[in-house]
């Protein structure tokens, strides 16, 4: 059983991209006969933890997919840690804005996406989808939720999860835009492969990722 989730629409947007690629990864894995499950999550603070660990307690999957947006990026990027902090530079959808919070009172600094992230980077790449591994989810809805996503799996070993962040879609960017964005069909694939690479491979492969700054 695969659980993907993405977010509801969050500040001036009016659709979430995360939300409607984890949609239609579903149907592409669904279609090759794998078990999948997509949840849409709340941008907010608190609830959409709960939603999330509510889904993984009914549902038990083997792997979670967490998925959000990063506009501005250009690339599907694979967050390699989330931080127990919740320091919000706007307020979620329902007017909460945590400054300098831990996502989980007392828990540890950081948790390490227990994906193979390097693995799954490399698959996008030869097929053609633009990656990249992320060093920072930021502070955000996005980093809480993948902060509570491996807090609770650090009590559930038999299941492996992370979170992914994807660009905005063209349609969401004024014509003649310099900002990055991708297909709704490239964003998806992209999930569905990163799916595909977690169910093949049980441990992750050196590859060159990182970052200098």
């Amino acid at each position: 059983m695969i659980l993907l989730t993405g977010f509801e629409p969050f500040a001036e947007d009016t659709v979430n991209p995360s939300w409607l690629a984890a949609r239609r990864a579903r149907e592409l894995l669904a279609a090759e006969g794998i078990t999948v499950e997509a949840v849409e999550l709340p941008c907010v603070f608190g609830e959409s933890a709960k939603v999330l660990t509510d889904a993984i307690a009914r549902l038990n999957p083997d792997i979670v997919v967490c998925t959000g947006l990063a506009g501005g990026r250009g690339r599907i990027s694979l967050e390699r840690v989330a931080i127990n902090c919740d320091d919000a530079r706007i307020p979620d959808n329902k007017g909460q804005r945590p400054l300098d919070e831990e996502v989980v009172p007392g828990g540890p600094a950081a948790y390490f996406s227990s994906l193979p992230i390097k693995a799954a980077l490399r698959n996008l790449q030869i097929a053609g989808i633009k990656g990249e591994v992320s060093q920072s989810a930021g502070t955000y809805v996005c980093n809480h939720i993948f902060y509570a996503l491996m807090h609770s799996l650090a009590a559930k070993p038999g299941i492996r999860g992370g979170f992914v962040h994807v660009p905005y879609l063209p349609e969401q960017l004024p014509e003649g835009s310099a900002t990055p964005s991708m297909p709704l069909e490239t964003m998806a694939e992209g999930i569905a492969d990163i799916v595909r690479t977690a169910l093949h491979a049980q441990a992750d492969v050196k590859y060159s990722a990182g970052a200098i700054r």
